[in-house]
């Protein structure tokens, strides 16, 4: 256990140093054994996921070497636990292709094993080599997320743009559900945070409607891009929205009221907290007599306009959702005194003007 634990200590040492202008030093021997050593680390992960007691003590080393760091350069970012042992080449691999320190033999050497052209034939090699373009297809995900689309459009759901977003949103989904520590939560919180955030809640609104609801055949193939893997990836996102309420009420806030009606159609859970989002916002608005209107008491507060327009987008929505939804009015009215007279209660100035439209 001792030498595959000084191997351990060696190599973050490597990891650490290929981040900085050190491997302006490297030749291609350096690299080829880095890489070595890497692979081993690879199949040391392999070999023991399985036996908690190394995998512990190796777990207890890797935290231990993240808060000494190594060479004087600090803790080693990427290489924090276990899980990380089996993505020690992709790690290293990265970190060189992305440092201009590196020297031009050394680089050469390290594109011609990434790379090694047709008719050679690694298994290692090749797992690199996919494992570096799902990085590739990450980083152009995230892209294409950040692209933010300006043009209105008031069917959001089917503007080519924002339906390549959802798909890529749910396929990276999908795809760090199985491979990463932390999963979809994780990649959403991150997304929240990098993105453009209106138009990100545009995307997971159209996400949501993907894919078209419809029966999966037998024996259908589970591959990025089916429909079962865009489905696994919307309740993913459905669960991670209904678990952080201040994202859901920004969500039910910025996303126009009709895409919203459809999203809230397909997910009962949804629709339920979309209701109750809308009942929040009502109880902050108050009778101005003198305008003989309903307005909020600050200038974030929802308009009577905007709550109209979204009661009226739910009442017009294919059964069951226009049922629940009176049913609901109805309830909030009773609970409020039951009035007749406009100006007393906001369920019944709400349920008159929808009546009148209707």
């Amino acid at each position: 256990m001792e030498p595959l634990l000084q191997h351990l200590e060696r190599f973050s040492e490597v990891l650490a140093v290929s981040r900085t202008t050190h491997v302006s030093t490297w030749d291609p021997t350096t690299v080829r054994r880095a890489l070595q050593w890497a692979r081993y680390l690879r199949h040391v992960y392999q070999r023991f996921r399985s036996h908690d007691r190394i995998r512990t003590t190796l777990e207890r080393r890797l935290h231990s070497l993240c808060k000494e760091g190594g060479l004087g350069v600090g803790p080693v970012p990427g290489l924090r636990n276990f899980e990380a042992l089996g993505r020690c080449d992709i790690l290293l691999s990265l970190r060189l292709l992305k440092n201009p320190a590196l020297g031009d033999a050394a680089c050469r050497y390290l594109l011609q094993q990434l790379f090694p052209g047709a008719g050679v034939r690694d298994a290692d090699r090749e797992l690199l080599q996919d494992s570096l373009a799902s990085l590739a297809r990450r980083g152009s995900a995230v892209h294409m997320l950040r692209f933010n689309i300006y043009r209105e459009n008031p069917n959001l759901q089917d503007d080519p743009v924002m339906k390549t977003q959802a798909e890529l949103l749910l396929e990276r989904l999908q795809e760090v559900g199985k491979n990463e520590a932390g999963g979809p939560s994780k990649l959403l919180c991150s997304l929240w945070e990098r993105l453009p955030q209106n138009n990100f809640l545009k995307v997971i609104a159209v996400a949501l409607l993907e894919p078209p609801m419809s029966p999966h055949p037998q024996g259908e193939e589970l591959k990025l891009g089916s429909p079962r893997i865009l489905e696994e990836g919307s309740q993913e996102l459905l669960h991670w929205l209904l678990g952080k309420s201040e994202i859901l009420a920004a969500f039910c806030r910025n996303v126009p009221a009709g895409l919203l009606t459809l999203v809230a159609g397909r997910y009962p859970a949804l629709s339920h907290a979309y209701l109750s989002v809308l009942a929040d916002w009502s109880q902050r608005l108050h009778y101005d007599l003198q305008k003989g209107i309903w307005v909020g008491a600050e200038s974030q507060d929802v308009s009577w306009e905007e709550l109209y327009t979204r009661f009226q987008n739910l009442c017009q929505a294919p059964p069951p959702l226009k049922d629940e939804v009176r049913t609901a009015l109805k309830s909030y009215k009773a609970q409020d005194g039951n009035f007749e007279v406009p100006g007393l209660s906001i369920w019944t100035d709400l349920l008159l003007a929808l009546q009148s439209s209707a």
